[in-house]
């Protein structure tokens, strides 16, 4: 597996008692200092602790979830570029294909996606790196929508990468034209996707690793997972962390920033730190909020609540 420049300044470094700029910059010297450097200020309280004035630290076995309460909708407080992947449900709008479905209006607030709220997405998020919806599968009353979706993320920068059906298990819901089994997983990259994916042939004709455009490894047909079953979620519309984790591990290395901007349940916060990645979750209600820092602090430690 590849690994991102700031695994490797960290693994470069790990156990030392302190390194420089000029020793990072010496280390991978077939980087730009500039890209050196932004890697470790993106990755400050993450993988590296700054001493003094050029002289930094790594930081081992801190990987944290900071958890916000505030419109997901709004990022301005998250900077340009620092986020490796967003991977988010949020509350769709869709009266006619949820009625009699697994999801109550009448339990939260449901919306459609504007421009703006791509703009944001890819603003936060950094070159190469992906953009992950779980959307409703398409039929009569979405397409239009599920269509206009793809065009703001075009406008934005966001190429259409795949999409991955969920196929939730055995479960079935009579709703509708047809019974609904799946949901869709559409990903997108902001620009052209980073080489995540190993180049077998490649690798095996030169020795060395050679890795190609695109995620950890060719994506499955469809991801089978069965949904949660009612008398454990603590959301309404929650998602398996088994799914979470799976779509995590094709997009994204350990050590990165996976945001959640719609967090529910917080199942992709504790789907990322059991995978040692760092995540942001931002929730509207409070009493989600509540719920997501009981259900993490039963096996994480870095936890941070934050009014947004």
């Amino acid at each position: 597996m590849q690994k991102s420049l700031a695994e490797q300044i960290f693994q470069c470094f790990k156990g030392n008692p302190h390194f420089t700029l000029r020793e990072a910059y010496k280390a991978n010297d077939d980087k730009p200092h500039e890209t050196v450097r932004a890697r470790i200020y993106d990755n400050l309280g993450v993988k590296f602790e700054r001493l003094t004035k050029g002289i930094y630290k790594t930081i081992e076995g801190t990987e944290a979830c900071i958890i916000m309460e505030g419109d997901g909708r709004d990022l301005s407080m998250i900077r340009d570029a620092s986020i490796d992947c967003i991977l988010t449900d949020h509350p769709w709008l869709d009266m006619k294909s949820n009625k009699g479905g697994d999801r109550a209006f009448a339990e939260y607030d449901c919306f459609r996606y504007s421009l703006e709220d791509f703009k944001e997405k890819a603003r936060v998020l950094k070159e190469g790196c992906f953009l992950v919806e779980v959307l409703p599968a398409e039929n009569e009353n979405n397409y239009e929508y599920l269509y206009q979706l793809k065009q703001y993320a075009k406008e934005c920068g966001l190429l259409y990468y795949s999409k991955v059906a969920w196929k939730k298990g055995n479960f079935v819901s009579n709703t509708g034209r047809k019974s609904k089994n799946t949901q869709d997983i559409m990903i997108f990259s902001k620009g052209k996707a980073r080489s995540m994916r190993l180049d077998v042939k490649r690798t095996k004709n030169t020795g060395i690793e050679h890795f190609m455009s695109g995620t950890n490894g060719m994506l499955p047909t469809f991801f089978d997972v069965s949904p949660v079953e009612r008398k454990y979620r603590i959301h309404q519309s929650e998602l398996p962390l088994t799914l979470c984790e799976q779509v995590l591990n094709y997009v994204t290395y350990k050590g990165e920033v996976v945001l959640d901007s719609f967090a529910g349940s917080g199942v992709v916060g504790e789907a990322s730190l059991n995978l040692h990645r760092n995540c942001i979750l931002i929730e509207l209600l409070k009493e989600n909020v509540d719920k997501i820092k009981k259900r993490l602090s039963k096996n994480f430690i870095y936890n941070v609540v934050l009014e947004c």
